[in-house]
């Protein structure tokens, strides 16, 4: 490989990103390196006002103005609910209308809800099944038509390790998360033709929201790795980027595992 290729292989610049759970933890950190490689991002969360400061913020980072075409990528903020049926059209218009198309697309917004057997209703079932599997689904699918024009399509799925694991209490939401990794790999194959690459990240405990709320906080669970550490949210970016640009260009129906040597495969 020459250097200018190697210089070139996270590259992202000219492309364009939904990140899904966009405004805090994993999804934000992604959304900066995304743009720091020269990514145009659409950030998506639940709460317009988050949307409205994380484009903010990532257009400052990256030296943009609302008003110049300067810097290196650029961000939109777009309010949505995972688990909306009509979410997935939304998000793909706003990419197209602000960047006009879409080459990455990040499944991050999850729902954590964790109800133990006994306790679980079918209200709780739905309320995961639309915001972790089905709002994911139907945003590729959404999205598929323009990621097919694109020269670089690839689509991430963030999963987690609880999908391999014993997930007590969290059957849920393991159980989604499982359903994803199947997702991915059946999308692999169906839009291979296509030229579009699907796979997905399994981060062990990440230091969020969503793990800071559990009842045994993230450091006692990441006792159970061998870096004995809950990750920073950072550290989850070295592996979307890998995945999102060419460095990956022959990876596709796969599974990058991220958990700090808490399940051996």
């Amino acid at each position: 490989m020459d250097q200018a290729k190697l210089q070139t292989l996270f590259d992202l610049s000219g492309r364009t990103a939904i990140i899904t759970g966009g405004t805090r933890g994993i999804g934000r950190a992604i959304a900066e390196g995304f743009v720091a490689s020269g990514a145009n991002v659409v950030v998506s969360s639940r709460k317009a006002d988050a949307c409205d400061e994380t484009a903010a913020h990532l257009n400052a980072m990256a030296g943009n103005s609302s008003s110049d075409n300067s810097g290196h990528g650029k961000a939109v903020g777009v309010a949505a609910n995972m688990g909306a049926p009509d979410t997935g059209q939304a998000l793909v218009a706003a990419a197209v209308e602000a960047f006009g198309g879409v080459d990455i697309l990040v499944n991050n917004a999850a729902n954590a809800l964790a109800l133990p057997v006994g306790h679980q209703t079918p209200e709780g079932w739905n309320k995961s099944f639309d915001v972790n599997l089905r709002g994911p689904a139907l945003l590729i699918q959404e999205a598929t038509p323009h990621l097919a024009e694109s020269n670089h399509a690839s689509i991430i799925n963030v999963s987690s390790i609880g999908a391999f694991m014993f997930a007590n209490g969290t059957s849920m939401y393991a159980s989604m998360k499982a359903a994803l990794l199947a997702l991915t790999r059946s999308y692999a194959a169906e839009l291979g033709a296509k030229n579009i690459r699907v796979n997905a990240i399994a981060p062990g405990t990440v230091d969020t929201d969503m793990t800071r709320n559990t009842e045994s906080g993230p450091d006692a669970m990441a006792l159970r790795q061998i870096i004995a550490r809950p990750a920073h949210a950072d550290e989850m970016v070295g592996p979307a980027l890998f995945l999102a640009s060419d460095a990956s260009s022959f990876v596709t129906g796969q599974t990058l595992i991220a958990d700090g040597g808490m399940h051996p495969h």
